[in-house]
């Protein structure tokens, strides 16, 4: 069953969409939960966040999708948006879903898409002992650096308080924010099982991020899935079966 929900943060409302498979009275059951990339949505591209959802709900896991603040339709302004103000509000959506009653606690997993895996890893690695597993697909743990131009041509620019990235305006905190992160050590903390999935020729985030992720932060113990050919939110049919089989597996 898929309906809406919302959860108040900070005076805003981030609205999104829980999946929930049949139960019965009393059941807890494992659940997930989808955080969308930069400039996406709860949906993301050809809907996969649906169907992935979809295919895990079929598996008896409950699914939880919400749009950050400023995206999609979720209260708030882009150009307000921050890495770090969406690490808290991802460990708002956490503490959510933990706390449904309809939901195990101890089975809540994490999967996040480009920015959405930078921010599921970090707040796996500082909040460990609340995630069972962590998904990340095509994770943008290198975000600064593969921006870095744009990002320091704004800092460059003291009067320069928001610029235009394809329709969106972005604030300059989100670039003086960017700049302090160190990802990959923020994600350390997590020891539990890690699953990477990344396409060979991702042009907007090299597969060789997700390798260093592997080696920096997870130390070797990641399942690294490499997709040959496939692009940054793996576009083509065929890629997105092979991603969501993968998920799929990982969690059965």
């Amino acid at each position: 069953m898929q309906r809406a929900i919302e959860l108040e943060y900070k005076g805003q409302i981030l609205r999104g969409m829980e999946h929930m498979p049949e139960r019965k009275e009393g059941e807890r059951v494992p659940a997930v939960i989808l955080y969308h990339g930069f400039t996406g949505t709860k949906l993301e591209p050809h809907r996969i966040f649906l169907k992935i959802c979809l295919a895990l709900e079929g598996m008896g896991i409950a699914c939880f999708r919400f749009d950050f603040l400023g995206s999609g339709e979720s209260d708030g302004n882009f150009e307000e948006m921050t890495v770090s103000g969406e690490i808290a509000e991802a460990g708002a959506i956490l503490d959510l879903i933990k706390g449904d009653p309809r939901v195990d606690p101890e089975r809540v997993t994490l999967l996040g898409m480009s920015l959405g895996g930078l921010v599921a890893s970090v707040l796996a690695g500082e909040r460990a002992q609340d995630v069972h597993k962590l998904v990340l697909l095509a994770p943008a743990g290198e975000m600064y650096l593969l921006i870095k131009d744009m990002v320091d041509g704004v800092l460059a620019v003291p009067d320069l308080q928001v610029y235009d990235f394809n329709g969106n305006l972005i604030g300059r905190p989100f670039a003086e924010d960017l700049k302090t992160l160190n990802v990959f050590e923020r994600s350390k903390g997590y020891q539990g099982d890690v699953m990477i999935v990344h396409g060979t020729k991702d042009p907007t985030v090299p597969y060789q991020v997700s390798l260093a992720y592997q080696a920096q932060s997870y130390e070797g113990r990641a399942l690294v899935h490499l997709i040959e050919d496939a692009d940054h939110t793996f576009n083509k049919t065929l890629w997105e079966q092979d991603v969501i089989g993968k998920i799929c597996d990982f969690l059965r």
